[in-house]
C-alpha cells in the first residue's frame, strides 16, 4: 500500500524543483543618482581641494616636504589618476590609502581617517539627484519577486556615506543591499564583487541581470556570467574630471544585452529575455 509523500513545508519547494530568485544588480553613479556635468565638476574640485587641505595639515616627515597648495594638489591629482587606473582594471584602493600615498610623495604625515570625514561631510552636502522613474520601477520589480542590489565602483568617496544618501532619495525602500567597492578588495570589471552581491542576494549568476552606464558595469557582469548585461544611457552626462577617471570609451565587446535611456523601458526589456 502507498503512503502518502509527506508535506513540505511552506514555501518550500521539492528537491530539484526549487528555483533561485531574480535578481537585478544596478550601479549607482549615473544609473541611480548622478549630478549635472557642471555640478559634477565642482564636485570633483571640491574632492581635490579636500585633499590639498588634508595634506597641508600633515606634519613634515623629512627634509624632502612639499610645500605650497599647486604642488600638492598635483601629486593629489596622480594619487586620484592612479586609483581611477586601478579600479578599471578591477583593483580597489580605498581613500584612506590614497591620501596616505600622497602624504607619502609629499612628505608628510597625516590622518587618513580626517580626509575620509572631510570627503563624507562633502558627500552629505552635495545635492544628488535620483535618475527619472528609477524609484518606480524598481519598486514594481520588487513587488513582482525581483531582489535588487546595488555594486558600485567608490574610488573617490566612501561608500558608507552613501547610505544616508539612499534613505534620503528613498532609495533604501527597494535596494536590498550596497556593495561598494572601497570595502572590498575589487571594484567593476572585477567578477567577484558581482559575486558578492548575488551571494547576499542568495541567487546565481543565471538568475540575474545587471544594469549600468559604463563599459566596467557591462565587461565585469558578463565575466561574472550574468545572464544579461544591460546599458543605461540616459544620464551619460559627465562632467570633464569626472570623464577622465571613467578612462576612454572602449567597444563594448560583447555588446550588452540591450540598451535603453529611460528606466520605464527596464520592465519590458527584462521580460524579453524570458
Amino acid at each position: 500500500m502507498k503512503t502518502a509523500p509527506a508535506s513540505l513545508p511552506e514555501g518550500t519547494s521539492p528537491p530539484g524543483l526549487r528555483q533561485e530568485p531574480r535578481a537585478l544588480t544596478v550601479d549607482l553613479w549615473h544609473t541611480l543618482v548622478y549630478l549635472e556635468p557642471d555640478a559634477e565638476e565642482a564636485y570633483v574640485e571640491q574632492q581635490l581641494a579636500a585633499a590639498v587641505e588634508s595634506l597641508k595639515e600633515g606634519r613634515p616627515s623629512g627634509a624632502a616636504a612639499v610645500e605650497g597648495p599647486p604642488e600638492l594638489a598635483r601629486i593629489a591629482q596622480e594619487v586620484a589618476a592612479h586609483a581611477a587606473e586601478q579600479a578599471r582594471s578591477g583593483e580597489s584602493i580605498p581613500l584612506a590609502a590614497q591620501i596616505a600615498e600622497a602624504g607619502r610623495r609629499a612628505g608628510c604625515r597625516l590622518e587618513p581617517e580626517r580626509y575620509v570625514r572631510r570627503i563624507s561631510e562633502l558627500v552629505a552636502r552635495t545635492a544628488f539627484q535620483i535618475a527619472p522613474g528609477a524609484i518606480d520601477v524598481l519598486r514594481a520589480l520588487r513587488q513582482d519577486g525581483w531582489r535588487v542590489g546595488v555594486v558600485s565602483n567608490t574610488v573617490g568617496e566612501p561608500g558608507a556615506a552613501f547610505r544616508p544618501i539612499a534613505k534620503r532619495l528613498g532609495l533604501d525602500t527597494v535596494i536590498e543591499t550596497w556593495v561598494f567597492s572601497d570595502e572590498h578588495p575589487w571594484t567593476k570589471p572585477h567578477p567577484a564583487i558581482f559575486q558578492e552581491a548575488l551571494r547576499r542576494l542568495a541567487t546565481g549568476p543565471e538568475s540575474a541581470v545587471h544594469v549600468g552606464d559604463s563599459w566596467f558595469d557591462i565587461a565585469g557582469a558578463q565575466q561574472a556570467g550574468l545572464r544579461a548585461a544591460l546599458l543605461y544611457t540616459g544620464l551619460q552626462r559627465y562632467g570633464t574630471r569626472y570623464q577622465s577617471h571613467l578612462g576612454s570609451p572602449r567597444r563594448l565587446e560583447p555588446v550588452p544585452a540591450y540598451r535603453f535611456a529611460r528606466w520605464e523601458e527596464l520592465p519590458g526589456l527584462l521580460a524579453a529575455l524570458g
